[in-house]
């Protein structure tokens, strides 16, 4: 049988009830049509998890599981994309493990997104990441934050290794991956690219010249891969 999920934030539970919303109560009932008694598995979003019983309007919940710590702290900062690129790469992404996804406005990027857009946007890639968690069987859902510039995007925490990937340039990845770092940050460009501003931006906030291999892959395929080949090189994919 399918394992039934259900994310439900901190905020909604209390002891060992959790208190699903509206939509999330449609899907259990009207959706799934569980019968009181039913089993469900919680996650809070924020690495924890529980095995709890359906009453037909809150869950009551057993003992609560901790999520296994991970092998890396990987963040993503990709460029505004066209289409649902975006949604894309948040949903791979949040399946391969990311920790924070920073969305980010490159000049060369096609979509403009006033401040009220990008708020509404960002509303949209944290509910594809907490369905994504739910499906994947996270217990954790990564942060997404509000696209924004590619200053902000490049802020991390003191000893994150900084990577941009740049085409036809940079060093392979393996070999600037340090598995004593405690977390990554990969910066991936847009369709047409990082501009030649956008890369000495990067180089002078610390960030390694870092290279994908000898094909051009357009921007989401970049993304991803980023993702995955530092989930392999030092985190849970290993």
């Amino acid at each position: 049988m399918t394992r039934r999920r259900l994310h439900v934030p901190p905020e909604r539970i209390e002891g060992a009830v959790a208190r699903p919303d509206a939509p999330s109560l449609h899907y259990l009932a009207g959706v799934l049509r569980l019968a009181p008694g039913a089993p469900v598995e919680v996650f809070d979003g924020a690495g924890s998890a529980w095995d709890a019983t359906f009453d037909g309007e809150t869950l009551r919940l057993g003992e609560r599981r901790p999520a296994p710590l991970p092998g890396a702290t990987v963040w993503l900062a990709f460029a505004l994309a066209r289409g649902e690129k975006g949604d894309w790469i948040v949903q791979k992404g949040t399946e391969l493990g990311l920790s924070r996804i920073v969305p980010w406005q490159g000049e060369r990027s096609v979509v403009r997104l006033e401040p009220d857009r990008a708020s509404e946007r960002a509303r949209r890639w944290e509910r594809i990441a907490a369905e994504a968690a739910r499906q994947c069987g996270r217990s954790d859902v990564p942060e997404v934050a509000v696209p924004g510039t590619l200053a902000a995007a490049l802020t991390a925490p003191p000893g994150f290794v900084r990577l941009v990937f740049h085409a036809g340039a940079g060093a392979p990845i393996a070999s600037v991956v340090s598995p004593a770092a405690p977390g990554y940050l990969a910066v991936v460009g847009p369709e047409g690219g990082l501009t030649d501003r956008e890369v000495d931006a990067c180089l002078s906030a610390g960030c390694a010249l870092a290279s994908l291999g000898p094909r051009v892959l357009r921007a989401e395929t970049a993304a991803v891969t980023a993702a995955a080949l530092l989930q392999f090189l030092a985190g849970d994919l290993a």
